[in-house]
């Protein structure tokens, strides 16, 4: 009685969200980096009004130097165009973990606009907390006129299949002008005034000490900011819910939770790194206990981007795949009997040497969510995230969604038993010694916390 109860109260919670009416033509689902660097590019070549390019971080490799080109010669071609380029101010200002931070991003930048001194092109460095490790701006979705590009990966080679390697995500274009609205006005209401909020394509940038009260400010205001925009959709409309959310309560985290809790037949849930919070641990043992299938689609642990083959040089960045693979062993250890019973189902992806970094939630044949957010306890304290929020009442996006998970489950296997998942004492001996050197010491869970 109580969990019908829960779910009608988060089915509430959903219908009571303002919704953006979307036609259903203006929705594009590609299913591959390289077709995802082609259509990002066109519309870029293409664009009349504006161009909003949002990221994790911009590379200063093939793939980023492609698409700054592009923008530049954009801009050139329309002087008008309102151009402005968002990346994390501290990724941007050091090398990749473990490399020496030489010629950074923030420096080829600076190098960019020397090479087109009469082309503005303004890349600017959000500092969503003092220290990287602490929070990033993980907000996700370009902006190229009225149409936002959405997916979880950042620009460099991997993620955009420049050259042999890629690493998966989710691709989605979505064309409607009261969701780049919304998604443009956050960026120039909250980030461009804010003193935190400093070019990085110039020599003359302010040391982290310098602004490091700027900062705090700025992650106070951002914990009570959210997207606004007109409820223009009844419930028997396809729409869409912008939602963003920095912190444990934010508005973002409280839908994602009340989305689980609405599902009725079936969760369908994929991150790349096995560390779920412990509330969304808690509402899928909850949905099995009720006889709801789910489904968790993670990647293998040598499609993680942080896992280090053997024969190369061992780095401690390297462990974090296998305290992934812990945790997904214990998680499948205890709920074994579910996954007997075939209401739990675990996929792993692996596909050669290739990287998988795809995250979302589908509930039921209804709603889905495409976000950035890893669905970690990173995610859901400390990194500034966001999402789009699908709803389908009518099945108008069934196709669609079913070829998109057919992609998804591609290169994956299923896991039937938590004995198919290495243990510890088969890891190469130096990760095995220093997991254990961890866990003596219980770093190994502050380390989950803040990767």
């Amino acid at each position: 009685m109580l969990s019908s109860f829960k779910r009608k109260k988060a089915q509430q919670h959903l219908a009571r969200l303002p919704k953006i009416s979307q036609p259903l033509d203006d929705i594009k689902v590609l299913s591959s980096p390289r077709d995802y660097r082609s259509a990002l590019l066109d519309l870029i070549s293409h664009a009349e009004h504006r161009i909003y390019l949002i990221a994790l971080y911009l590379e200063h490799d093939d793939a980023g130097i492609d698409i700054l080109s592009a923008i530049y010669q954009a801009k050139m071609r329309r002087p008008e165009l309102d151009v402005a380029i968002f990346v994390d101010w501290h990724r941007a200002q050091r090398g990749r973990i473990g490399d020496v931070a030489e010629n950074t991003n923030a420096d080829w930048y600076c190098k960019m606009a020397e090479q087109y001194p009469n082309v503005h092109v303004p890349i600017y460095g959000v500092p969503v907390n003092t220290r990287e490790a602490l929070g990033v701006l993980h907000l996700k979705g370009s902006i190229v006129d009225n149409t936002v590009a959405y997916t979880g990966a950042s620009v460099n080679d991997v993620y955009l299949h420049q050259h042999d390697k890629y690493r998966y995500d989710r691709y989605q274009f979505i064309t409607n002008p009261a969701l780049t609205d919304s998604m443009v006005d956050y960026v120039k209401q909250n980030l461009l005034p804010a003193a935190a909020v400093h070019n990085l394509d110039c020599h003359n940038r302010p040391s982290k000490p310098e602004i490091k009260n700027d900062i705090k400010k700025f992650r106070q205001t951002l914990r009570v900011q959210e997207y606004k925009f007109v409820d223009s959709a009844t419930d028997e409309q396809l729409a869409v819910t912008p939602l963003v959310g920095l912190g444990r309560h934010s508005p973002l985290n409280k839908a994602i939770d009340r989305l689980m809790n609405s599902t009725e037949h079936k969760l369908t849930l994929c991150t790349p790194y096995f560390n779920l919070p412990a509330p969304l641990v808690k509402n899928i043992i909850s949905l099995l206990r009720q006889g709801k299938q789910v489904e968790i689609i993670v990647g293998d642990k040598t499609a993680n981007d942080f896992y280090i083959p053997e024969d190369q040089p061992f780095k401690i960045i390297g462990a974090l795949p296998y305290l992934y693979e812990i945790n997904l062993r214990r998680f499948v250890t205890r709920l074994q009997r579910y996954v007997d019973k075939g209401l739990l189902t675990i996929r792993l992806w692996k596909d050669d040497d290739n990287t998988y970094h795809l995250k979302g939630i589908w509930v039921d044949d209804n709603w889905q969510l495409i976000t950035g957010n890893n669905l970690n306890p990173r995610a859901w304290h400390l990194d500034l995230e966001n999402a789009i929020l699908i709803h389908d009442p009518q099945g108008e996006l069934k196709e669609a969604r079913q070829h998109e998970l057919e992609c998804i489950r591609t290169h994956t296997f299923v896991i039937n038993h938590y004995q198919q998942l290495q243990s510890i004492q088969f890891y190469p001996v130096k990760i095995r010694k220093l997991i254990r050197r961890l866990k003596r010491i219980r770093i190994d869970k502050l380390i989950s916390r803040i990767l």
